[in-house]
């Protein structure tokens, strides 16, 4: 079962953007993982065909970083 919000969702309530901030974050997360995983398994097989994932993830790695550093550091959820 899905969470439930116990309010009308709005993204002026601090908790909610908290929140909705948070799963942003993770959905990076996923998709960094997914693609990342994918692009290496590929870089594996067939080398000359992905010569540019270690770009590709260092790049993603530094915005997930940055990312993480705003929802997690920077990011105030005050009225």
């Amino acid at each position: 079962m899905p969470p439930r919000w116990p309010r009308q969702p709005d993204r002026r309530d601090p908790s909610y953007r908290r929140l909705d901030d948070r799963m942003n974050f993770a959905v990076h997360v996923a998709l960094f993982a997914a693609v990342n995983s994918g692009g290496w398994f590929w870089h594996q097989v067939q080398p000359t065909a992905v010569p540019f994932m270690p770009t590709v993830t260092l790049g993603w790695l530094a915005l997930l970083a940055g990312h993480a550093l705003y929802v997690f550091a920077i990011a105030r959820y005050t009225e």
